[in-house]
């Protein structure tokens, strides 16, 4: 599967002055995967709320350029029915796994991870659940309590329901990085998307409370065609780790 060209783009701190033009450096090669290793998890800082919560306060004043880009990326979201695609999920350790997703808003998504990893994240619109099926268990929570609420809800306004922390724009390439403003919705995102031949998501960001950052990439990206409902069922495998 192909993987995206910014897969190796350095992502800012939070608040980082949007002013600066965007730096993104040339690609670095990846470290091969051991064949021993066992699969690497899922992790859950990439879907859940345990991501670094931001300063009370903090948030960019958008200028009218920036305020119209923010409400570009929020069109996007807006428009989207359904979607799926490939991923590639990149963790602070330059762990790779990859897989099929897909979405239908308001509110669901499916990441199917790859073999030898026999993982899934779903949401079914209310709840989220990160399940592995080799070791039988999941880690549930409210999908009201991550930062992808912003995204997947009926009407995608986040010049209205986020804090916008950056704004940089390059020729072909747009970065937000946002915030809840809802004080019980922790957690930072960092979206990138392609500007040309027209607007695009290409990858988000999250960090972890330890400041790590992992990354999800994501490519051919079909926007329309239905999928299955059955989908995003989250099948009760187990006993919960955790339960909202």
């Amino acid at each position: 599967m192909a993987c995206f060209s910014l897969m190796t783009a350095q992502v800012g701190a939070a608040g980082e002055d949007a002013s600066k033009p965007l730096n993104v450096p040339a690609p670095t090669p990846a470290t091969p995967p051991k064949p021993a290793e066992p699969a690497a998890a899922a992790s859950g800082s990439a879907w859940s709320a345990e991501v670094a919560p931001a300063k009370a306060g903090e948030g960019l004043t958008l200028d009218a350029r920036q305020t119209e880009l923010v409400h570009k990326v929020s069109g996007y979201f807006s428009d989207i029915n359904t979607l799926q695609g490939n991923f590639v999920q990149t963790s602070a350790d330059n762990k790779r796994m990859k897989g099929k997703f897909y979405v239908k808003r308001p509110g669901r998504f499916r990441f199917d991870y790859a073999r030898p990893s026999r993982q899934i994240v779903v949401s079914d619109g209310q709840y989220l659940a990160i399940q592995d099926l080799d070791l039988n268990n999941e880690d549930r929570v409210a999908l009201d309590e991550t930062p992808f609420r912003l995204l997947l809800r009926s009407d995608v306004d986040l010049v209205r329901d986020a804090r916008i922390m950056e704004v940089q724009e390059s020729e072909d390439l747009l970065v937000v990085g946002l915030v809840d403003k809802n004080p019980d919705t922790p957690g930072q995102i960092k979206l990138f998307m392609s500007t040309k031949p027209e607007l695009e998501l290409k990858e988000w960001v999250t960090k972890d409370a330890q400041g790590l950052d992992t990354r999800v990439q994501v490519s051919d990206l079909t926007k329309s065609g239905e999928i299955d409902a059955s989908l995003f069922k989250i099948q009760s495998i187990g006993r919960p780790m955790s339960t909202p």
